[in-house]
């Protein structure tokens, strides 16, 4: 648990304004909100760094969406301005293309879009519609990433979709830690503790990585993990996923090096 959260949400509030001040003074920051505990929470943050006129909610549906209620609430709790985008149409449309142009069998061994493939498409959809959205405000804007350290350390998140943005408040903080921020700032509980689910394949997170967070917390901080084969798996997917939070690699020329631009 944090020891001193109020402090910690000071200072979250205190990087995102020295985050914008350096990379967008006049920008708003654009969010996609869920109904969530970790869009509702880094929306909140926001709000309170950069004020409601910029921070801009996007509500995205694919096709129907039982917990759109929830979205709804959080942007209206904070007042902020937002939109809403079914990317259904979107989803069906592109998804039909690729199995139409795979159908034929030209790429040995596939001839449709995978279950992961499915799943994995509506979030990068999403992070597309974020960034169109943010080039099209007048002063421009930034992306929030608002994946959480839980997430990130075991890449439960998809890359280019919701792991990307351009910049993350909350990736220093496990999910319990984020509940906790949620606390201070005065958010529905029932937001905050919500269970979490990505809304797409109809599972909790937790079915759908076999551990808790609560499991997986303690052991990243801590080392300890009762059962050896859900240490094991965490161990796994960490390893398996660290690519998500890293540069992209790059070809560097014998005898050079590449140099920030």
């Amino acid at each position: 648990m944090l020891k001193n959260p109020e402090q910690t949400k000071n200072d979250i509030v205190q990087w995102i304004r020295d985050y914008f001040a350096a990379n967008g003074p006049s920008c708003s920051a654009v969010i996609g909100i869920s109904g969530g505990k970790d869009s509702s929470v880094a929306a909140a943050l926001l709000v309170e760094a950069l004020g409601k006129e910029r921070v801009v909610g996007v509500l995205m549906p694919n096709g129907v969406q039982s917990d759109i209620a929830d979205s709804e609430e959080i942007v209206g709790l904070l007042g902020i301005p937002h939109v809403t985008v079914n990317i259904a149409a979107g989803f069906e449309g592109l998804s039909g293309a690729i199995n139409s142009a795979l159908e034929g069998g030209a790429i040995p061994g596939t001839t449709a879009l995978s279950r992961d493939s499915i799943i994995n498409l509506p979030p990068r959809l999403r992070m597309s519609t974020l960034y169109a959205i943010g080039q099209a405000l007048p002063n421009g804007a930034r992306v929030v990433n608002t994946c959480n350290r839980s997430e990130d350390y075991i890449g439960y998140s998809t890359k280019f979709g919701d792991a990307a943005g351009d910049f993350s408040p909350m990736s220093g903080l496990l999910v319990h830690e984020v509940i906790q921020i949620g606390e201070i700032l005065g958010l529905p509980e029932r937001l905050t503790k919500k269970t979490p689910s990505d809304g797409l394949s109809g599972m909790t997170d937790e079915d759908k990585i076999g551990f808790t967070y609560a499991v997986l917390d303690h052991y990243i901080l801590t080392g300890e993990c009762a059962d050896e084969t859900v240490k094991a798996k965490i161990d796994r997917m960490h390893r398996l996923n660290l690519h998500k939070l890293q540069l992209m690699p790059a070809y560097a020329l014998p005898g050079e090096a590449h140099e920030a631009i």
